[in-house]
Order: C-alpha cells, then structure tokens, then sequence
C-alpha cells in the first residue's frame, strides 16, 4: 500500500490518545505502513547499561504508530489534508487537496 507521508512531513494525528498532536516525521517503516512522529505515541523503555560506565534506566521515546492514523498539514493553508498529485513536465509532485500548494 502506498503511503502518503514522508520523512520531514509535518503530521497531525487523527485518532487515538494523542488525537489533535502535531509533530514531524522521524522515520518511515513502509513495509508495515507505520511512521514514528515526533513528540508523538510515547513509551517508556526500560533500559539495562551495556557497556562499563554506561547508565541504563527509564527511557522515554516515540514508538511507531499506523500512517493512516496521521494526515499531512499543509504548508500554505495550515490545515490537515489529503495528498494529491500533479504531473507537470515528466515530474510528478505531491499537493495539497484543500489549497492546491506544493508539499
């Protein structure tokens, strides 16, 4: 299945206990259509030292969640849209379906 953000995108997350949140993209795991948001779906690791002088302890982090659950907001209009995409000249770009601006 295609996915519609990238890396860089600035999201906002559509359902779930961070409803409402905006954040960036770190990363994008499309074999299993998830992205990790910035400041978004945190979990606490615990983590053990595993090097001499190394300290372990609770770690807080973004954990991956569904792409589907996060809309791309657009640049230009700041609201959360649907990606379209425009062919001009042999190259295909992605816009915004609300305002028609470039993502």
């Amino acid at each position: 299945m295609a996915m519609n953000v990238k890396k860089g995108d600035t999201v906002v997350v559509l359902s779930g206990k961070d409803k409402g949140k905006q954040g960036k993209v770190q990363r994008t795991v499309p074999s299993e259509s998830k992205v990790v948001v910035e400041g978004v779906n945190m979990v606490t690791c615990h983590t053990k030292p595993r090097r001499q002088g190394e300290e372990g302890g609770i770690v807080r982090r973004e954990a991956a969640l569904y792409a589907s659950k996060v809309q791309v907001v657009c640049p230009k209009c700041g609201k959360a849209t649907r990606v379209g995409h425009k062919i001009e000249g042999g190259k295909k770009t992605r816009v915004c379906k609300k305002c028609g601006a470039e993502l």
